[in-house]
């Protein structure tokens, strides 16, 4: 009788060699591909791959509306950027591709679930963790931690020649040994000639979303967003799902050559590593978003989530969202998103965003009382008070212990 396993299944160079492995172990497998709106896969050609090379079954499960609703969305009205950087395009994919192979797990009776993670990076703890979140009786199987797998594929080298022998197509090739994750979110970029610090990523890169912002147009396009209680909801005037707002920044945000950044980053297992990003829809819906939250929501809530917004970043970076406390801090975002509703216009140009202008029924700027000119809203006398208070603690500070100037 054989075992049964279900594989995280992405036509890649990694996925393509483990699903003949793990072939070969006994295991009969179920080949799951999560559509997440990856911009540069032909899903026809990897059903064909996984087939030809064993799997007993190919199953493909369109999650973007989902990816963009449920997980993006919400990470976006957190201004959650980790390291002040990166937009985690992989990292809120990861929870959501586990939830959707256990439901296949569970379909079929198989009881372990395989991925192809490497035991270096933070995917293996993103994959795992929910798993064991959601179904705490799964086994993972993780091939780059087994000895005998490593043995035999020491690296990408020798995973592309067993390709090219058994006429496994793959995009990876030994020049460009690129190991690249996508989804309708960003596409990532790392590996080979890239792990040089000294090789400029931007010129060595082949984008599958962006052109390179030299290459972009010689003059602005404007964008128009609308949210509704932190959500976008329309993109130029057009009210569009989830997926689609992100569907089309991509296009427009792409063209223009915005979302591109080059980081070191502190991997949850502890070492440095270096990625290429890009992610044009998202890095126009974090700055519009900004805009509209910056004009509807109070000094006090928009300070405390800015200081929330590093711990909601850390723990999609680590792969806890099925934890109690990413539950209550998404049951928090929710009530602070009401008033977070307007429409926002943006110009691109050469991979800059410039805020055009923005407007909301809930702002509270109030130009009457801002101004710098006369005005009866505000009672300039009334600061000398405020200011006082302010500095009561200071001054009796400064009479007990002076300091030296």
């Amino acid at each position: 009788m054989s075992k049964k396993c279900v594989l995280a299944y992405s036509g890649g160079l990694d996925t393509s060699v483990i699903l003949g492995w793990l072939i070969d172990k006994g295991y009969e497998v179920h080949a799951v591909y999560v559509d997440l709106g990856q911009p540069c896969e032909n899903r026809e050609e990897i059903r064909k791959k996984a087939e030809n090379i064993g799997a007993t079954s190919v199953r493909f499960i369109d999650a973007k509306e989902e990816l963009c609703r449920d997980f993006a969305f919400p990470v976006v009205q957190w201004q959650a950027k980790y390291e002040s950087v990166y937009l985690l395009g992989t990292s809120i994919a990861r929870p959501l591709i586990s939830k959707k192979i256990l439901e296949v797990a569970r379909e079929v009776g198989a009881s372990a679930y395989a991925h192809g993670a490497t035991g270096k990076g933070n995917d293996q703890c993103r994959f795992q963790l929910a798993a064991e979140a959601l179904c705490p009786d799964i086994k993972m199987i993780a091939p780059w931690r087994i000895d005998e797998f490593r043995a035999q594929f020491p690296g990408r080298t020798e995973m592309i020649k067993y390709c090219e022998k058994n006429n496994i197509p793959v995009k990876a090739s030994i020049a460009k040994p690129y190991s690249s994750d996508e989804n309708c979110l960003h596409i990532s970029y790392e590996a080979g000639k890239l792990e040089d610090l000294n090789v400029n990523g931007l010129e060595l890169v082949d984008f599958g979303m962006c052109v390179k912002p030299k290459d972009a147009p010689d003059k602005e396009e404007e964008v128009v967003v609308d949210f509704e209680e932190g959500t976008p909801v329309a993109v130029n005037g057009e009210k569009l799902t989830a997926y689609g707002v992100v569907d089309a920044l991509n296009k427009i945000g792409g063209r223009n050559g915005v979302g591109i950044i080059d980081m070191v980053e502190n991997r949850f297992v502890g070492m440095k590593s270096r990625g290429v990003y890009e992610s044009p829809g998202m890095t126009i819906l974090y700055n519009a978003h900004r805009y509209i939250e910056q004009l509807t929501m109070g000094r006090e809530l928009l300070h405390l989530c800015d200081r929330l917004s590093p711990e909601v970043a850390e723990l999609v970076y680590y792969g806890y969202w099925y934890s109690q406390k990413m539950d209550a801090l998404l049951a928090f975002n929710k009530e602070a998103q009401k008033s977070v509703t307007g429409s926002v216009s943006l110009r691109l140009y050469k991979g800059n965003i410039i805020l055009n202008s923005r407007t909301s029924a809930n702002s509270l700027y109030d130009e009457g009382v801002a101004t710098m000119e006369g005005s009866d809203a505000y009672d300039q006398n009334d600061a000398t008070g405020f200011i006082r208070i302010q500095g009561l603690p200071y001054r009796v500070a400064g009479k007990v212990r002076p300091r030296p100037y």
